[in-house]
């Protein structure tokens, strides 16, 4: 792939959006190596508690992540960007091995270079334990989020 990821900073809000959705398509595949080379080989994260920096370090966490976080459905939505930066607020829907279903929420503040790839990723998350029948996030998952699906502020989050 290449080292150039398209859209390129400085963002303007129909860029920023587009960056935004490319994100939420890339991590909705829960594919960890494809998702890291968004990323700069020496990036830096803040995730929750965790603190990475580098894509093996990117990749290492998302495998634990997605082994644990099963049925995983995300929507991003643009909260502000300026320049390089973009906030965006989140929330995705999952469940552990035992079958309780969980509807995580949180925000993100991404920082990109030049070529586009995020070079800083700071993520405050909170998981809020939901009944299966609770459920917004219904689409199939061999595909991104239908473009007809509702996002956060459709469905009230």
């Amino acid at each position: 792939m290449s080292d150039t990821r398209p859209p390129l900073p400085p963002f303007t809000r129909d860029t920023a959006i587009q960056k935004v959705r490319a994100a939420e398509d890339g991590w909705n595949t829960c594919n960890p190596d494809r998702v890291a080379l968004a990323y700069t080989v020496d990036s830096r994260w803040r995730n929750r508690a965790e603190f990475l920096r580098g894509r093996p370090e990117i990749v290492a966490f998302l495998t634990r992540k997605w082994n644990k976080e099963l049925e995983y459905r995300l929507i991003k939505e643009l909260w502000a960007w300026e320049a390089n930066r973009i906030a965006v607020r989140f929330a995705y829907e999952w469940h552990d091995d035992s079958g309780s279903w969980f509807r995580s929420y949180g925000n993100e503040n991404w920082e990109f270079d030049d070529n586009g790839l995020m070079r800083l990723r700071h993520a405050s998350i909170n998981d809020l334990p939901i009944n299966a029948a609770d459920r917004k996030f219904h689409w199939d998952r061999t595909g991104p989020r239908p473009a007809d699906h509702p996002g956060l502020t459709d469905l009230g989050l």
